[in-house]
């Protein structure tokens, strides 16, 4: 039964490599997997510029190494992440027991709850320290690097709620255990159920049996004599 355990049918059954892709949560992870590339690929190959002063090299977000590392930080946490939760999606098929399919199911919808969280931190934090940057030949030979990095960072905000309300959905349609006991109603429906066996519904006579206890009454006992008179 599709559906029957957190989005999932029975454990066993084959899995269609067609009808996965399609899914819209595959499709939401491969999206987050590349968008996590889009965020910390251009930070780790352009985000570092250098300065006027000499050949140091600081972060093109207003200088603030921290704004670059958390960004970075942020794209290589999601693309493992999203690696490593489709490869569960792939065995989650797999799993035979209820009880670990919801704690992968609770796991991936606090994971994707957080990091949509810390996407919006970062979205805002890379927003403000890219428009408190000062101008300058170095700011505007990595000005495309640094845009892509805010732009993409707010594109995975969109891509991990969508993540969250697809396993907060996933999570409410496993607790509905009805469809367990809806199972088990139609396997046993066909079932006779044994009762009690049918006689004829006319006693006979032969099982009739006397009281254990019967008294006989004797007109004349034996012993006792009417007197004369």
């Amino acid at each position: 039964m599709e559906g029957a355990s957190f989005g999932a049918g029975r454990a066993g059954a084959a899995l269609d490599p067609v009808s996965f892709a399609r899914r819209p949560q595959t499709l939401l992870r491969v999206a987050s997997w590349v968008f996590s590339i889009a965020v910390f690929g251009p930070i780790v190959n352009e985000g570092y510029v250098n300065t006027d002063s000499g050949p140091e090299l600081r972060c093109v977000f207003n200088g603030n190494a921290g704004a670059c590392r958390f960004g970075v930080a942020l794209g290589l946490g999601a693309f493992l992440a999203c690696a490593a939760f489709l490869l569960l999606d792939v065995r989650f098929q797999q799993i035979s027991s209820v009880r670990d399919r919801r704690r992968a199911v609770l796991l991936d919808l606090g994971f994707s709850g957080l990091w949509s969280f810390l996407w919006f931190v970062g979205f805002c934090f890379l927003t403000n320290q890219w428009q408190r940057t000062a101008p300058g030949p170095a700011t505007t030979q990595a000005g495309d690097a640094a845009r892509a990095a805010i732009a993409f960072s707010f594109f995975s905000i969109l891509s991990w709620v969508a993540l969250t309300v697809k396993a907060l959905q996933r999570f409410r349609l496993g607790t509905d255990m009805s469809l367990f006991a809806t199972e088990q109603l139609s396997t046993g429906a066909s079932q006779a159920y044994p009762g009690y066996p049918v006689g004829s519904g006319v006693e006979g006579t032969e099982t009739y049996q006397s009281p254990p206890f019967t008294e006989t009454l004797d007109t004349s006992p034996k012993g006792y004599q009417v007197p004369a008179y």
